[in-house]
């Protein structure tokens, strides 16, 4: 049976689990209190660090020494730069990546780009085998093994790269030309304890449907607000998979990434926390496919969760030294970021069921909390709504799309959707815990969506490209 066929019986037997663990909460009053005292608590955590994030100022670059980043390490050389594009079965998409990065205006004989590409995935081997590739990119071919996530392909390439900096872009991903320079900028005047730069994410196709335009406003609170307001707060950022850059040498001496967690990004921002290190978020914009289709998109946010748990069980294993490595203002970050996101997409659907109180109808919560309880508990919630709609709102006004913000009411609906994927990832977490959920790029028009991409950066244009 094809995954498509597969996908209303997966839908459905996740909402038929979901649906029976919830009425096995609301049968008995007292757990469900108590469920729904630790959401609320989760909650609070995630509201205070949003709201410290919108209020959050940066602060001055760390530094101004010139680092020895390649060559004889003059002052205002530019270093090599090494990209790592991992590619898996990526037949609609690999032809037009090819394009995209001809795009980057890094001198050539300064850039390294390595087309990272499973020994049996004979489909990406054979599209790329028919494009011409440009004498600066390169096919590496990790070697076949029980594992095949994308930290352990990027671990294998890491030997082969010449660069002195080491970056990563997606395979659909559209950088805007001056990224390199910007990032070699950064390196060669920030300290040595600026180990890694973090670009933002947006979108070529936000005006596909409704779900795009949720994608876009989540991405840009994501991108635009609640990490650059991380980093300012000196926390420990969670980065993204893709548009970062490291300085190889940290890379290396933390030993690259954990081929086993499936947000392997997440993973390694905690680890440079850990070490000491700081990383920033640069303001420049790669611009990517957004996942607008419910099943994919519950596929793909489920990874990112199952990861979620995962880095928080890793690092969690010595609490105490943790506490000692982070301090405890960055401690308590990572506590909100990691466990409050998992507790809060776990119990939504408690939360939910709460909205049939005021319409007179029985909730079993109502046997244990009192009635000006649940009006705090239910202004609370109020207040963390507008929070969130506060964030697209900055996020938006940052980006140029403003036109979007009527669409941020319908956020909470959309989010709806990632309680779909926290079950799925519960399951998987103990079932097959190191598989990685694949998603499927360029399904939305490949070429035409990356002919509208280059426009944009092009024109250098916020605008929207349907």
């Amino acid at each position: 049976m094809a995954d498509a066929e597969r996908m209303p019986f997966r839908t459905g037997a996740g909402l038929a689990v979901a649906a029976c663990l919830l009425g096995g909460m609301l049968s008995v009053p007292w757990l469900c209190a108590i469920l729904l005292l630790v959401a609320c608590l989760s909650l609070a955590g995630l509201t205070v660090l949003k709201c410290a994030t919108l209020f959050a100022r940066g602060t001055p670059p760390q530094g101004a020494e010139i680092l020895e980043l390649h060559g004889d390490g003059r002052p205002g050389q530019l270093p090599v730069i090494s990209i790592l594009v991992p590619l898996y079965r990526e037949e609609r998409i690999a032809t037009e990546l090819v394009r995209r990065l001809e795009k980057l205006d890094y001198p050539e004989a300064l850039l390294d780009v390595c087309l990272v590409v499973e020994a049996d995935d004979n489909v990406t081997h054979a599209t790329l085998s028919a494009s011409q590739l440009p004498g600066w990119m390169r096919v590496l071919t990790v070697p076949d093994g029980r594992l095949k996530t994308k930290p352990r392909a990027m671990n294998y390439a890491l030997d082969f790269c010449r660069g002195s900096i080491v970056g990563i872009y997606d395979a659909e991903d559209a950088p805007e030309p001056g990224q390199l320079h910007q990032v070699a900028d950064r390196f060669a005047s920030a300290g040595p304890r600026v180990a890694c730069l973090q670009g933002c994410l947006d979108f070529y196709n936000t005006g596909l449907n409704w779900m795009s335009r949720c994608f876009t406003m989540e991405y840009a609170a994501w991108f635009r607000v609640m990490l650059p307001g991380v980093a300012n707060l000196g926390l420990a950022v969670p980065l993204g998979g893709t548009t970062v850059f490291f300085r190889r040498s940290v890379l290396e001496t933390l030993g690259g990434w954990d081929a086993h967690n499936v947000t392997e990004d997440a993973d390694l921002g905690i680890r440079l926390a850990r070490a000491g290190y700081v990383t920033e978020i640069l303001d420049m914009t790669t611009w990517e496919e957004a996942n607008c289709i419910p099943w994919p998109w519950i596929k793909q946010r489920s990874r990112w969760l199952k990861g979620y748990a995962m880095t928080y069980a890793v690092h969690m294993r010595q609490p105490r030294l943790l506490w000692r490595e982070l301090g405890a203002r960055r401690f308590w970050g990572f506590q909100a970021m990691f466990l409050g996101t998992l507790v809060q997409f776990m119990l939504a659907p408690l939360l939910w069921s709460l909205w049939v109180i005021p319409f007179g109808i029985a909730h079993p919560v109502r046997e244990v909390v009192p009635d000006p309880l649940m009006a705090a508990i239910a202004l609370f919630f109020g207040l963390s709504e507008l929070v969130m709609a506060a964030m697209a709102a900055m996020a938006l006004h940052r980006t140029g799309r403003l036109r979007l913000l009527p669409w941020a009411l319908t956020l909470p609906l959309y989010f709806t959707l990632a309680s779909a994927a926290a079950c799925k990832a519960l399951f998987e977490m103990l079932h097959k815990p190191f598989y990685w959920d694949k998603t499927q790029h360029g399904m939305f028009g490949g070429a035409i969506s990356g002919s509208a991409a280059l426009r944009v950066i092009r024109g250098g244009s916020k605008r929207e490209a349907a």
